[in-house]
């Protein structure tokens, strides 16, 4: 299986690994952290590291022709399950009609102290 390796000057990689991964009509995207591309700074308003993320997101996919709405499923990881709402209303500016399936799961800590982190998978229709 040949696989195509996806990575933006926009979005930082900070490991061993792929921003994305394209296999097939699938897209594989690497869990963002928000960080802002210009400054390399982790950004720590929850609503504006959840926009930054997406626009990271959006920017990994434009990179293979491909937009949000190719989204198929997205998992969130929250530091504090209770920025839920905020989250919420910043990712449904995102995804207005028809949004992916997603799951959102708290955890204890996230790389570099972060307050959230999405990972998603699209796919080509």
């Amino acid at each position: 299986m040949k696989k195509n390796i996806i990575s933006s000057a926009d979005v930082p990689v900070a490991g061993p690994y792929s921003a994305a991964v394209e296999a097939r009509d699938l897209i594989f995207i690497s869990g963002q952290l928000p960080i802002d591309p210009t400054t390399g700074e982790l950004i720590s308003d929850i609503q504006k590291a959840t926009r930054q993320i997406l626009v990271n997101i959006r920017s990994l996919l434009k990179k293979t022709d491909l937009d949000l709405s190719h989204i198929v499923k997205t998992t969130i990881f929250l530091k504090n399950i209770k920025d839920f709402a905020d989250v919420n209303e910043v990712y449904a500016d995102f995804f207005p009609v028809e949004p992916p399936a997603r799951s959102t799961i708290e955890v204890s800590v996230l790389p570099r102290g972060a307050l959230i982190e999405i990972e998603a998978i699209a796919v080509r229709n």
